[in-house]
């Protein structure tokens, strides 16, 4: 029968976004349904967290507490997720799993971290070719992405254009477990949006006029700095015996991009290929490029805060109430920084979805509260409260004190 899906070509981000999102819904109810009837089956009371997937997880322990959580989880993957910080006041309405990807995502990426490479080049992440014992953090970073992904949630996430072209290769895991997944055809334009002044080194490699052998005095063998130790690898057997001549540097340079982007990293690839496709598998990936899959990881880090305002919603305000006009003023004229830190108070994350800024459904309701108060979010409903603020001077003071200081949820 026709369908339009056998046409992905013809169906735009925001409806393919809409095709995944309904799927996820129907694999969250399927999961859901079989866990009721396991639990009916063995004659147990049923009770409503069979029907989620709970992550609780301590702030001092934050990797290692959701490293265990979703390992021992794994079967739960696809329930709706919830997230529970420890001895704090919070209920889960989407809010703080918002918080929990962002604090996550910044710990994992950071340079003591170890596991991602950031190249300031570029501006983005690229993983670490140290080989380890275990590769299970890779593998929750994949996890990570599945789940953001499954659950509608964006992330802020550097990886290059090259990363999610591996993610789909394939885009259905095979049921060979010996077949090899996250290898595919690179180039050296992949490279360059990697490793720009390396990229540039092979480029002029391959436009030299002299001779190559005799000025370069290479050989088909590549060096690697790890953990302050210099470790050579043959590109291909007895590489180091091979030199790099005018007639073979294009397959020099392929055999250097290729373990690159391929070889050197394929045990943490694989682990983080796994782990995205262990929340995320289904044939709707095959709707998909590999741009499009950025898209619905990451949304888009352009902030239109015109098209917010266009857009808002309100609730004991209009939007020509002279509260509202001194928010607007304030806001437009605050730097990217501070805008940034405006969207991530008010809806937990800082990038805006597939839709647009019409698609956060950001509302702004009037708060019956003392002005000495500051601001109030939901995040888990993008709606701000905002007190009836005598002047743009006091509105302008409070609202930077209680965006720069949005983490956490206590009572004291």
């Amino acid at each position: 029968r026709f369908s339009f899906c056998q046409y992905p070509f013809i169906i735009s981000i925001a409806a393919k976004k809409v095709i995944i999102q309904r799927d996820s819904e129907q694999q969250m109810i399927s999961i859901a349904r079989q866990s009721l009837v396991d639990k009916v089956s063995r004659r147990q009371k049923p009770d409503m967290n069979m029907l989620f997937l709970n992550v609780k997880v301590r702030r001092t322990h934050l990797v290692s507490d959701s490293l265990d959580e979703l390992a021992r989880k794994r079967a739960d993957l696809k329930k709706k997720l919830k997230v529970t910080f420890i001895g704090e006041a919070g209920l889960d309405m989407g809010g703080l799993t918002k918080e929990w990807f962002l604090l996550l995502i910044r710990q994992i990426f950071h340079p003591d971290y170890g596991m991602f490479t950031y190249h300031k080049d570029s501006h983005c992440h690229w993983f670490s070719s140290f080989k380890c014992d275990n590769y299970s953090e890779f593998r929750l970073v994949g996890a990570l992405m599945g789940l953001a992904v499954y659950n509608s949630i964006t992330l802020d996430i550097r990886f290059p254009p090259c990363c999610y072209k591996k993610l789909l290769s394939p885009p259905i895991v095979p049921c060979d477990h010996n077949t090899l997944v996250g290898i595919c055809d690179v180039t050296l334009d992949d490279l360059f949006q990697i490793m720009p002044e390396l990229a540039h080194g092979l480029s002029e490699l391959l436009s030299y006029e002299g001779n190559v052998e005799e000025d370069f005095y290479s050989t088909f063998q590549v060096f690697q700095e790890e953990f302050g130790v210099i470790k050579s690898y043959n590109l291909k057997p007895n590489g180091d015996k091979i030199p790099v001549t005018n007639q073979n540097r294009k397959e020099y340079v392929q055999l250097y991009v290729d373990f690159l982007l391929n070889k050197s990293i394929y045990k943490q690839f694989a682990a983080f290929y796994y782990g995205f496709h262990s929340v995320c598998a289904s044939y709707a990936l095959l709707l998909l490029r590999p741009e499009e899959v950025e898209i619905l990881v990451c949304g888009s880090p352009e902030l239109d805060m015109s098209a917010l305002q266009r857009s808002t919603q309100y609730e004991g305000y209009q939007k020509t109430d002279i509260t509202i006009r001194y928010f607007w003023d304030v806001v437009l004229g605050f730097s990217l920084e501070l805008q940034k830190k405006l969207l991530h108070f008010a809806t937990g994350s800082d990038r805006v979805p597939v839709g647009g800024m019409a698609d956060l459904n950001f509302k702004i309701s009037k708060s019956e509260t003392s002005t000495n108060w500051l601001p109030v979010a939901h995040t888990c409903f993008n709606q701000l409260c905002l007190p009836p603020y005598k002047n743009k001077k006091e509105l302008k003071q409070k609202l930077i004190i209680g965006i720069s200081n949005a983490e956490g949820f206590g009572l004291e």
